[in-house]
């Protein structure tokens, strides 16, 4: 039986709390987990392993952030990507609304594509295609 988006969210929301150390009225949908919630890099790797464990799936290391796209010299050109690297990141995040990062492309700002929704979306994904 496939789980609800909301008891996606509760569990999701749970796991942000002991990741981040951020109290449960501040995981809202629309928080970006970088400036919002202030989770750093290494955070996200912590996020991606508590996720596994409470939703019982497995999240490969790029899976959730697309370095290998951020950090390729054909899809990243001059700190953008490129149309080519917008592809590949539709391609992969399908869950993620890109459309405010397509303006500016910029690569220390694909973070912000990060919010609780699009985690919400990702674990839902897992969980159906599981």
């Amino acid at each position: 039986m496939a789980a609800t988006q909301e008891e996606v969210f509760g569990k999701v929301q749970e796991v942000l709390e002991d990741a981040l150390g951020v109290d449960n009225d501040e995981v809202t949908m629309e928080a970006k987990l970088s400036d919002d919630l202030g989770a750093e890099s290494i955070d996200y790797l912590d996020i991606a392993f508590r996720l596994e464990k409470a939703f019982d799936i497995k999240i490969e290391q790029t899976e959730l952030m697309p370095e290998d796209v951020l950090n390729n010299g054909e899809y990243v050109q001059d700190g953008k990507v490129t149309d080519a690297g917008m592809d590949a990141l539709r391609q992969r995040l399908p869950f993620a609304d890109l459309s405010d990062f397509d303006g500016s492309r910029d690569v220390n700002a694909f973070r912000d594509v990060f919010t609780v929704e699009v985690l919400v979306k990702f674990v839902q994904a897992k969980l159906e295609a599981a």
